[in-house]
């Protein structure tokens, strides 16, 4: 059984940062891309960034772009989202997902909450 679990969210302040984590069990991801996707209260859900499997290749939301970096590590089938300059707009769940299109996720994790306070 695939599984994806989110760690690491929780209430910050304005400014602060947070490193989000996405442990990934049951398969192997070969040449899929891994992502972070988020849906904040009374809005839809939105795509934050995603990861090649080599790492190489990466992708920001513009929203996020500066602030936020993801990256991977296969070896401990693990991809992570460092935030930082955290806005209080950047409150959501965020879910860790995986699939062959990062616009069209296969996989997805049950998410973890990330809260900023202005």
């Amino acid at each position: 059984q695939v599984q994806l679990v989110e760690s690491g969210g929780g209430l910050v302040q304005a400014g602060g940062s947070l490193r989000l984590a996405c442990v990934v069990s049951g398969r192997t991801f070969n040449n899929y891309y891994m992502g972070w996707y988020r849906q904040a209260p009374g809005k839809e859900r939105e795509f934050v960034a995603a990861i090649t499997w080599t790492g190489i290749g990466t992708y920001h939301a513009d929203s996020v772009k500066g602030r936020f970096t993801i990256s991977r590590d296969n070896a401990k089938n693990t991809v992570y989202l460092q935030m930082g300059s955290l806005k209080p707009e950047d409150t959501a769940v965020y879910y860790c997902t995986a699939g062959i299109n990062y616009r069209a996720m296969d996989y997805w994790g049950k998410g973890t909450l990330v809260t900023v306070s202005s």
